[in-house]
């Protein structure tokens, strides 16, 4: 059973991470928190360190999102000038 749990994190790991060096942003620090995190809880590590990726992905593009739109505003702001 541990064996299936550990063989479906990885696939689902594999399936989830981005494609390149450029799009991994926060998934090293989430898997990180992830891994620790499912160790305590149960003894799962790989599975909340894949878990941990994909959020810390999602957490780093939306911030990236969100300055791009302050730099934006920013640069409207001063061509209305």
């Amino acid at each position: 059973m541990k064996g299936l749990m550990i063989a479906s994190a990885l696939v689902l790991g594999a399936a989830l991470l981005p494609a390149g060096p450029a799009q991994a942003k926060g998934c090293l620090k989430g898997a990180v928190v992830g891994g620790v995190a499912g160790h305590v809880v149960g003894h799962h590590a790989v599975l909340g360190a894949a878990a941990g990726c994909v959020v810390g992905h999602h957490i780093a593009h939306k911030k990236e999102v969100e300055q791009r739109r302050a730099v934006q505003a920013q640069q409207q702001a001063a061509a209305h000038r």
